[in-house]
């Protein structure tokens, strides 16, 4: 799946592949996301193997419109809601400043808590 762009010099193909990466590390360094989480069992499997950085995000890339479904892992202790809105808010900017294209929707999806060891 692609994101299709044409202008006078030509076309450009924008892989989601390349979309999920810039999203993965928005949202990284989003205060109070500590990993992301695997889709389902079967891509966690596939993860083990191969460890790939677009663990978590799903990307949906339908001619100008792109939707991006995130998959973290938050810290114990902190507001899920304000990291989950904080995480998508992050990731909707730094997609739409990397690319020039809008995002239409970032669904955040809490898959667990972590407790780090600074308790």
């Amino acid at each position: 799946m692609t994101t299709r762009e044409t202008t006078a010099l030509g076309r450009i193909l924008i892989s989601s592949k390349a979309i999920a990466t810039i999203a993965a590390q928005a949202a990284l360094q989003s205060y109070g996301v500590v990993g992301m989480a695997p889709r389902n069992l079967v891509t966690g499997i596939a993860n083990a193997v191969a460890r790939d950085p677009r663990l978590g995000i799903d990307v949906h890339a339908n001619g100008d419109e792109i939707v991006i479904d995130l998959y973290i892992i938050v810290e114990y202790g902190t507001n899920i809601a304000s990291v989950a809105t904080s995480a998508a808010n992050a990731v909707q900017y730094q997609v739409e400043r990397a690319l020039g294209l809008p995002v239409t929707a970032v669904n955040v999806h809490v898959q667990g808590l972590r407790i780090s060891n600074e308790y």
